[in-house]
């Protein structure tokens, strides 16, 4: 599996300088912007603000409320979040032209290393009411804010206050299997540990994403071959890896891996 920069083929959809520039909310009717749905990956939207600049975005499940300062976008009596890729390594992967994401509406979602929501707020647009995003998070402060300012509204996000390398100790709170376990954490072992917990949550044929922190595995190595040593650990885990994508410059030395259990 090479790693793959698609970027270039998307940057009449969505231009990394343009995702750069700062928006404020606004809870008025928006003139002159367009959404429309994406032409390749299901519940996510194209944003075309009022300057022509063009944005990712997620239907709001909370309508009026905002996660971390993201502009809300009315347009044709539905309201939309931008999704900001300097803030989301997903959004980054999409906009460096990820070519598929397992997660869509009713999808259930294993979400590692949730931190204060900021994707999985996304995550929850996306699934829906009839999805739900099971968030494990270690850091107290970071699982006050998840709670607080983000499920508190959303229904379908579940938080635990749990080590993501124990998963035993957290498969009580998860009912069946998931569909997808989306993987962000900052830990030496992040193939590994994905994988562990796939073995308690993941349904037969399940995908699982990892958002790859070269510089926490080893700093010694390019992160290039980082990314293909955590791909191979995934595939004698018994993963086909599909995607390895590297998110430069919305989060340097970081890669998207996508695969899927066989």
């Amino acid at each position: 599996m090479e790693i793959v920069d698609h970027s270039e083929k998307i940057q009449d959809e969505i231009d990394p300088q343009e995702v750069a520039k700062g928006d404020i909310n606004s809870g008025e009717t928006n003139v002159g912007i367009r959404v429309k749905p994406h032409e390749k990956l299901k519940e996510i939207y194209q944003i075309t603000l009022e300057d022509g600049a063009r944005r990712l975005g997620t239907k709001n499940l909370s309508p009026g409320l905002s996660v971390y300062g993201e502009r809300l976008i009315k347009f044709k009596g539905e309201e939309y979040r931008v999704w900001d890729a300097f803030r989301s390594k997903l959004a980054g992967a999409i906009i460096k032209g990820l070519q598929n994401v397992p997660i869509e509406f009713g999808t259930k979602v294993l979400y590692l290393g949730a931190a204060s929501g900021t994707t999985p707020s996304h995550v929850s647009d996306i699934v829906g009411e009839q999805g739900v995003v099971y968030c494990v998070e270690f850091a107290q402060r970071s699982i006050r804010d998840l709670v607080n300012n983000v499920a508190a509204y959303r229904s379908n996000i579940l938080p635990m206050l749990e080590d993501a390398r124990m998963p035993e100790r957290y498969a009580m709170f998860i009912s069946g299997k998931v569909d997808t376990i989306y993987c962000d954490v900052a830990q030496p072992e992040q193939a590994k540990l994905l994988a562990d917990n796939a073995d308690f949550f993941l349904k037969p044929s399940g995908w699982v994403m990892l958002a790859c922190k070269s510089q926490s595995i080893d700093v010694t190595m390019a992160p290039e071959a980082v990314y293909k040593q955590e791909a191979h650990i995934l595939r004698k885990r018994g993963y086909e890896v599909t995607e390895i994508v590297p998110l430069d410059p919305y989060d340097k030395a970081h890669a998207m891996i996508i695969a899927q259990k066989t």
